[in-house]
């Protein structure tokens, strides 16, 4: 079974204020520690980084481990499932590709077990999806941040990438996406629309997302 990834990196930004794709996380480049995972990983056959020519164009990807991977660029979409459609696009000249993962490349902490772990689990449900249970305690709150209510945490999961399913699942789901004009955060909802549910795999591992100056602190914690 061969298994493509499509790792997503077209976001601007915003809320960290620069580019916290090239932002430094150890030796590496945030986006390269991504890349070099997928790249680690031996399931994995090629990989489409979605993101600007500028930013692609930054990254040092010589001195990553390539093992002769073939790694393409497209450019991304005004919203995440844009860009995701974008990597799908990219990707229909190789119809040897049997599934495809989705990553986000703000997620520089994956570790290339984890990929593998995931993509052997979508053998078995087709879709499946690298994600923590939720264990602290959670409360709903109104407008002006008052507590109103508890939420039970039970069966409660936090999504993570990467997000792995049969090829034509996925492509079938962003042509119904596309066509509907649907709005969804992740490849789960997409899947969801068409009437596929997704097996979560817990992750052991750190996989925060970098979102925030702070985020960086932390993730060099981890490193």
């Amino acid at each position: 079974m061969k298994l493509a990834a499509i790792i997503v990196a077209a976001g601007s930004s915003r809320r960290m204020g620069f580019d916290k794709l090239l932002a430094t996380l150890g030796s590496k480049a945030v986006l390269e520690h991504s890349i070099q995972a997928f790249l680690s990983c031996e399931d994995v056959e090629e990989i489409v980084v979605v993101c600007p020519k500028e930013r692609f164009d930054a990254l040092d990807l010589e001195s990553l481990t390539s093992s002769g991977k073939k790694i393409r660029r497209v450019n991304g979409g005004r919203d995440r499932h844009d860009s995701v459609a974008a990597g799908l696009s990219l990707l229909e000249d190789n119809a040897d590709i049997d599934y495809i993962a989705v990553h986000d490349g703000a997620r520089p902490l994956i570790a290339n077990s984890q990929i593998s772990i995931v993509f052997h689990d979508a053998q078995i449900y087709r879709c499946s999806a690298s994600a923590r249970q939720v264990t602290e305690t959670v409360k709903r709150a109104n407008a002006e941040d008052v507590v109103i209510e508890a939420v039970d945490r039970e069966q409660l999961w936090l999504m993570e990438t990467p997000q792995i399913f049969q090829a034509d699942l996925l492509k079938e789901a962003y042509q119904h996406v596309l066509s509907q004009g649907a709005r969804v955060t992740d490849e789960v909802s997409a899947l969801e629309l068409i009437g596929c549910s997704t097996h979560l795999v817990p992750n052991p591992g750190p996989n925060p997302k970098i979102t925030y100056p702070h985020d960086i602190v932390q993730a060099e914690k981890f490193l």
